[in-house]
């Protein structure tokens, strides 16, 4: 999950302005303090780090009581909403943990372990093999391999896992008092350079279940609940890539039935009815702030449906 949504400003878009004068999101501004609200029952922790590069090098974005705080990022992403859900939600002490960077796709930078090649065919009758986990490079056609690229599928993946497991084994430098934790649930917002490819368009349905399983998997985690939500200028009924994201997400979603293992455990938010202005995944839609609340007050109530078995 990523985010680019504008904090201060006096015009429609930033979250200043639809705090302050459209008189949205009471919760997030403290009157008391005339400043932006902290809440200390919840963590909120971002690193990013480029592929799988040592830990000195990841850049810690946030590592802070939860709140707006333009003092060290002048942006929001999701997680301000699904902070504020999933602390309304329980009295446990509860950690906001976001490990991403921008611009990787499912299909090749953030490929889980286990993924095999796949064929693809496009249209002009040409098939191309894509990599599986750790080959390179990301494509080439079929049955004429070329060099590999400075670069490896699921390199990404194996540095954002590598950075959020690096956090939890270092616990307390992160929720000061707290040493141990259960992974109750992921959050998945992504799919933009997929959508760009349809070879991975095509396969994403197929590298989300292998995603989700192999996420529970790595953090002994068999429980964890997962939500996963779509590029919010992508439409029902779309044909282009994607629609086709938007298409596996829905399959994958616990009440489609289609895998009776992610049911009550597996669920998509269809983001586009909660966009708030122009814009698209590609341009982080616009920079507005109310897109990326209400996406991720939806992605809260859609995990907090989950933890107390209301999406069955």
């Amino acid at each position: 999950m990523l985010g680019e949504g504008k904090i201060a400003g006096d015009t429609n878009g930033t979250l200043e302005f639809a705090v302050k004068t459209e008189h949205k999101y009471p919760y997030l501004w403290d009157a008391k303090q005339n400043n932006w609200a902290v809440r200390r029952d919840v963590r909120n922790v971002f690193l990013m780090g480029n592929g799988n590069a040592s830990w000195d090098k990841a850049r810690v974005q946030h590592n802070e009581w939860f709140g707006v705080n333009a003092t060290i990022k002048s942006s929001i992403g999701p997680e301000i909403g699904i902070g504020n859900k999933m602390g309304n939600f329980t009295k446990d002490h509860v950690m906001i943990l976001k490990s991403c960077i921008g611009n990787r796709a499912l299909g090749w930078d953030l490929l889980p372990p286990g993924s095999k090649e796949w064929d693809y065919t496009n249209s002009k009758n040409e098939t191309y093999t894509y990599a599986a986990y750790h080959e390179s490079p990301g494509k080439w056609p079929k049955g004429h391999k070329t060099p590999p690229v400075g670069w490896m599928a699921g390199e990404q993946y194996d540095g954002d896992v590598g950075i959020a497991e690096h956090v939890l084994s270092n616990l307390n430098t992160y929720y000061p008092g707290i040493t141990k934790y259960e992974v109750a649930g992921f959050f998945w917002w992504q799919g933009d350079k997929d959508s760009r490819d349809m070879g991975y368009s095509t396969r994403y349905e197929f590298n989300l279940v292998n995603l989700i399983n192999q996420l529970r998997k790595t953090f002994n985690a068999p429980n964890a609940k997962f939500v996963t939500a779509s590029l919010g200028q992508t439409v029902k009924g779309d044909k282009s890539g994607g629609g086709l994201i938007l298409d596996a997400m829905l399959a994958v979603d616990g009440t489609s039935g289609k895998y009776p293992g992610f049911k009550g455990n597996v669920a998509a938010v269809y983001t586009h009815p909660l966009m708030a202005g122009p814009g698209s995944s590609g341009s982080h839609y616009g920079g507005n702030a109310k897109t990326y609340m209400n996406i991720g007050l939806a992605m809260g109530d859609a995990m907090v449906g989950l933890l107390k078995g209301d999406l069955i």
